[in-house]
């Protein structure tokens, strides 16, 4: 099991809590560095936070799934809205249980998960009005190119050109371009626009 949240004490907290029961291969800080690992390790559980620098939880599943096909994920995130639910399961978890519940909620989520079966936090699912067995399925950001979302994700964070490029490792001028692309594509011309099309899309949090 790999474990990834980027407050140092939520993710120990959570490792203790689970590795009495449960063998945790790693831990990871920020999104990249969860793709880096679950490359690495090819853990059959991975639990992550969607809100992660770098690389959100929702956009590290999906390079992920390229690479790791016996993964499977459970989302553990403050953030207890819809949409933040829909894109976790439609990227590709398996189960999702918000921060504030109880430890034990977490080892449903896990034991279901393990047995091929959806989980969504009880507290979502009856406010939803559905079961802790469902999963949403409507589509979300398939639109976007990886890059795109990639370069949408640190537009939003604040970050210049060139910082961009040394984290995506391309020329300031290929970010542009990205940038540019990703303008048109979503018919928005500032940053500031920009950056709440990102917070709508759960590619980042407000």
């Amino acid at each position: 099991m790999l474990l990834a949240d980027d407050h140092q004490l939520f993710l120990e907290g959570m490792r203790l809590l689970l590795a009495n029961d449960f063998e945790i291969t790693g831990c990871a800080t920020d999104g990249r560095m969860l793709v880096e690992m679950a490359c690495r390790l090819r853990p059959d559980l991975i639990l992550l936070d969607v809100s992660m620098p770098g690389l959100n939880g929702i956009e590290a599943m999906r390079q992920i799934r390229q690479e790791v096909t016996v993964s499977r994920f459970v989302v553990v995130s403050q953030h207890d809205g819809r949409h933040y639910v829909e894109a976790a399961f439609l990227t590709g978890a398996s189960g999702y249980v918000v921060k504030q519940s109880a430890g034990a909620e977490l080892r449903n989520a896990i034991s279901e998960v393990l047995a091929g079966r959806y989980y969504i936090d009880s507290s979502i699912a009856g406010r939803a009005g559905v079961e802790t067995h469902s999963s949403p399925t409507r589509m979300f950001g398939a639109s976007l190119t990886q890059r795109q979302r990639e370069v949408l994700q640190l537009v939003a964070e604040g970050k210049s050109a060139k910082e961009m490029a040394r984290i995506l490792n391309i020329s300031p001028k290929t970010v542009e371009f990205h940038k540019a692309s990703l303008m048109d594509h979503v018919g928005l011309r500032t940053t500031a626009e920009l950056t709440r099309y990102a917070i709508e899309q759960s590619i980042v949090s407000r």
